[in-house]
Formats: C-alpha cells, sequence, structure tokens
C-alpha cells in the first residue's frame, strides 16, 4: 500500500497516533493466511446483511485488525455503489479508529478486542445516523417484525448524549435513509438490546435521558449481562477491583451501588415502532 493510500485509509478509518504507527506495521507487508482466511470471511458477508457478528474460525486479534483494515476500502466502495453518500459511509467506519482507542484505554495497548462487533460494520448493513447507528437486518420467527421482513438493530455510540431530541431526529432519519438506499428493504420496527433498557436503572434514574430513551421501548425480555453495566461504563472489562472506580456521576454509583448490593445488570430486549420520515411527513 503506497504512503498517499494509506494516508486516505487512515483518514477513513479515523486512524491516528499511536495506532496509525501500528496499523502501518501490520500493511508494511503481505497478509499471512490468517490474514487471508479473516478477508475470506469479510468477503463472503458483504452485503449478504449478517445479524452476528464473525466468528474467529483460528484467526488471531491480529489477523482480525489487519484484514478490518484492507477490507475496509471494498465496504467504502460497497456503499458508495449503493448511493451512500461517501460521508455517511466515513461515519460508520470510523468505529475503527475508536475502537482502536477504547482498547488502548481498556488495556494500555495497541490491540482491537472488539473487532467481531468491527465485523458487522465490515458487512455493509449498518450506519451512523446522527446520534443512533442503525444495523439492517432480517426480521426472526417469534421477534417484533415478521420472519424474513426487515428491521433496524439499534446501537449507541458512546460520543455524546441521549437527549430526547437528538434521538427523535436520529430515528426518523433512519426510516429516510434506509428506504432511500435500500427501498427494496422497507422497514418500520427496531429493536435494541442493552444494558440500558434493564428496567432497574430507569427506577433508579427516572428523570434522565436514559430512562427516557428506554420507554421508547416495549420490553420483550431481559438477559443476564453482568458485566456490560461496567465495561460501557467504566471501560473495564471484568468484575475485579470495582471498588476503586469512580462514583462521581449518577450513573457510576448506580451501576456500583446495584452490584455492592448483590444484585446484577441485566440486558433489556426491546422494540419500537419508527416515526415516518421526516420526508414524508405531512
Amino acid at each position: 500500500m503506497t504512503g498517499t493510500a494509506q494516508d486516505e485509509l487512515f483518514k477513513l478509518l479515523d486512524i491516528y497516533g499511536e495506532d496509525a504507527f501500528a496499523c502501518a506495521s501490520l500493511l508494511a507487508s503481505a497478509p499471512g493466511e490468517g490474514t487471508q482466511q479473516a478477508l475470506a470471511i469479510l468477503h463472503a458477508r458483504l452485503g449478504a446483511f449478517p445479524s452476528k457478528s464473525a466468528a474467529a474460525d483460528g484467526c488471531t486479534e491480529t489477523d482480525w485488525i489487519e484484514a478490518l483494515l484492507r477490507f475496509a476500502p471494498v465496504v467504502h466502495r460497497h456503499h458508495l455503489s449503493l448511493g451512500v453518500p461517501p460521508e455517511a459511509s466515513a461515519a460508520i467506519l470510523a468505529d475503527v479508529g475508536l475502537n482502536l482507542r477504547i482498547n488502548r484505554r481498556v488495556h494500555g495497548r495497541f490491540g482491537l478486542d472488539t473487532w467481531a462487533w468491527l465485523t458487522l460494520h465490515m458487512a455493509g448493513n449498518i450506519f451512523r445516523i446522527g446520534r443512533l447507528q442503525f444495523h439492517l437486518v432480517r426480521g426472526e420467527a417469534g421477534g417484533p417484525a415478521a420472519s424474513n421482513s426487515w428491521m433496524l438493530g439499534i446501537h449507541i455510540p458512546e460520543d455524546g448524549g441521549l437527549s430526547p431530541a437528538l434521538v427523535d431526529t436520529s430515528l426518523s432519519q433512519a426510516r429516510e435513509f434506509f428506504d432511500r438506499y435500500f427501498p427494496d428493504k422497507a422497514v418500520s420496527v427496531a429493536i435494541c438490546e442493552s444494558w440500558m433498557l434493564d428496567p432497574y436503572l430507569a427506577r433508579k434514574l427516572p428523570h434522565s435521558n436514559i430512562a427516557a430513551f428506554a420507554r421508547r421501548f416495549t420490553l420483550d425480555r431481559c438477559s443476564d449481562a453482568p458485566g456490560d453495566a461496567v465495561y460501557f461504563t467504566f471501560r473495564q472489562r471484568g468484575m475485579d477491583n470495582l471498588d476503586r472506580l469512580p462514583r462521581e456521576t449518577s450513573l457510576q454509583r448506580v451501576v456500583l451501588e446495584r452490584i455492592d448490593d448483590g444484585g446484577a445488570w441485566q440486558l433489556g430486549h426491546g422494540h419500537l415502532v419508527l416515526p415516518p420520515a421526516q420526508a414524508n411527513r405531512a
């Protein structure tokens, strides 16, 4: 990869600083067997609308980092072939750089323990629209959308708040976006699986933006996810040394006090009906 092409890639993926040096080192030689295998998996998933992340299949974390770097331009071209604006493609692919920086915060080194999450981005069916990210997938039997129909999975990036106005705009613009660029895959329902939908959180912080966000959804069920609240609030893997974590905000206190009291955080699974696209409103 030439220097210019590499610079353009790192700009697209929002990679800079120490991570840029480490990524450049990975790209300095031809991909090894593990990276080639990971690339083959990514190629097979592109345009197939997978709902789940790719499995490791014997590839190492480093193999996956290199594969994500090498495959990102393919995804970008795929987005453009659908008519998706370059800035919309860049907005979701920038998650690669963001997650490299998060890895440094969590582990203090170069790496990407969230590589599997980013394999969804490389399939070409997840986009950031305003405050939220939306993942276009088929409905499943027994779910809120009819089997073989289409729905949007909602993900919540860590940057910024969840004010009702921002969420309203994001939901409406998402309907318009997918109607425009995926017109044969009409969506009316969105789902979210998040610790923020655990009913305990809304009870303890009823006037918060998080509670307002959770109330948008019909809660279908909850499942065990005791570490999610700790990871997404503090960016710490595991449940050790919780006494060392800060309790400066009301959210931090609620997360830790529930664990202190012997409780366990859960993953809430909910759905909502999307509002009409702004362009289609009377």
